[in-house]
């Protein structure tokens, strides 16, 4: 099974992700992750990666789809299934990915949007620390950390992305809304969008997505989720 999950910055997609994976057995593919890693990388790409993260901009298409594609066709994506966190986010790389994933006999089965309002993600996002270590999420007003400062799960400084500040927080809003809305229409017209609200608590989504996807499966007459 290849799964899609669309949320914009905030809405918990991240986390949301990890947990449908791990139930699912999908590998679970962050493009924030992989971006991120390149970025601290002194070659040329990751350099461009580190520029436009920091200005708060998406990766350039080019860039973004070959460094995907790439990932998601090692032999473990290929036998496991992958949950696509954060990618597509336009609809060239959305074609470019169907494009892909046919070359190799597969397709996007379904295609997840966590539906959170936009004031609820900019007070999120605010909050939002990560750990330096495994990029573990934490909210200093609804999930903070035991000791301030220090992740609870690996003991690594804690720490607030240049992304999740100032203006760079409005502008990533505003080009989620202004672009990668667009792929709703886009997998909604292949039937394949399954729209979640993501303004509820971390294990009422996780829920609720199953029950998504349960009664999606069973429409599609390819039985429950296992």
């Amino acid at each position: 099974m290849n799964i899609i999950l669309i949320g914009a910055q905030g809405s918990g997609k991240g986390t949301q992700a990890e947990m449908l994976a791990a139930t699912l057995h999908l590998q679970h593919v962050s493009s924030g992750d992989l971006f991120r890693k390149a970025a601290k990388e002194e070659t040329e790409t990751g350099l461009k990666i580190r520029t436009q993260l920091d200005r708060g901009e998406l990766v350039p298409d080019d860039l973004t789809v070959k460094m995907i594609l790439a990932h998601i066709s090692q032999p473990d994506c290929v036998r496991d299934g992958v949950l696509l966190d954060g990618f597509p986010r336009t609809i060239t790389q959305s074609r470019a990915l169907d494009d892909g994933l046919a070359s190799t006999g597969r397709a996007v089965d379904c295609t997840f949007y966590l539906n959170v309002p936009q004031e609820i993600l900019m007070h999120r996002l605010a909050s939002r620390y990560i750990c330096e270590a495994n990029q573990h999420v934490y909210n200093i007003e609804t999930h903070p950390p035991k000791v301030p400062g220090i992740c609870d799960l690996d003991g690594s400084k804690l720490y607030q992305r240049s992304d999740d500040t100032g203006p760079a927080i409005r502008k990533r809003l505003d080009t989620f809304f202004k672009d990668t809305i667009l792929l709703l229409e886009y997998y909604e017209s292949q039937h394949k969008l399954l729209k979640v609200n993501g303004n509820q608590g971390i294990e009422q989504v996780h829920q609720t997505m199953l029950d998504a996807l349960e009664m999606y499966m069973k429409k599609k007459g390819q039985g429950g989720v296992s």
